[in-house]
């Protein structure tokens, strides 16, 4: 969609009206707005739309051909998952993608990239949610200390050859939807 064009264009194009829209519940991570809209075919309805910045996901391949992953626990599922490093600034706006990238990076996992590469983009549930994220490739990567949050206290840093993360996937063991789906785009442009 061109920037020109704002969402609510895109929807009247797209045959949907607006009719009222309000703030349900916000928070400094998460809103969720509540539309009342008419659909193409005339029926009115109910939409709840899930707001949130955006975000980036980061896969940090080093020069021995291993990858960094982190675990974490992760309250709404009552499970520590594994995870390529990812994540947004609620506290900053307009946010360059590739300064996010590098603060999640270091953030998380102290590693420092020399070349961080901007695979693409995606919606994380287009369904429910305006939530975009990017994905990155880290190349050219030093390790340092981590700057972690008090929420990402408990978070482990684990390399691992990519034969391994890929066996993960395969497994199962790797649960994380947008890490899936972070790999697939950089396995299929030929970047990993």
């Amino acid at each position: 969609m061109s920037t020109d064009k704002t969402i609510e264009d895109a929807r009247r194009d797209a045959g949907f009206q607006t009719i009222s829209t309000r703030m349900a519940y916000s928070n400094p991570w998460t809103a969720l707005r509540e539309n009342i809209i008419v659909h193409p075919n005339g029926k009115q309805g109910l939409y709840g739309i899930v707001e949130r910045g955006e975000f980036v996901v980061i896969l940090p391949l080093h020069a021995d051909g291993k990858v960094t992953l982190i675990q974490q626990f992760r309250y709404p599922v009552g499970e520590r998952l594994w995870e390529l490093p990812m994540g947004m600034w609620e506290t900053k706006e307009n946010v360059d993608p590739v300064e996010l990238a590098l603060g999640e990076l270091r953030e998380e996992t102290g590693l420092r990239a020399g070349e961080m590469i901007h695979v693409g983009s995606m919606y994380q549930g287009a369904g429910y949610s305006n939530q975009k994220g990017h994905v990155f490739l880290a190349r050219n990567l030093t390790r340092g200390e981590t700057d972690r949050e008090a929420t990402e206290e408990d978070i482990t840093c684990h390399d691992m050859t990519l034969e391994a993360f890929e066996t993960m996937i395969r497994d199962g063991e790797l649960k994380c939807m947008v890490s899936l789906a972070a790999f697939a785009l950089i396995r299929a442009k030929g970047l990993i």
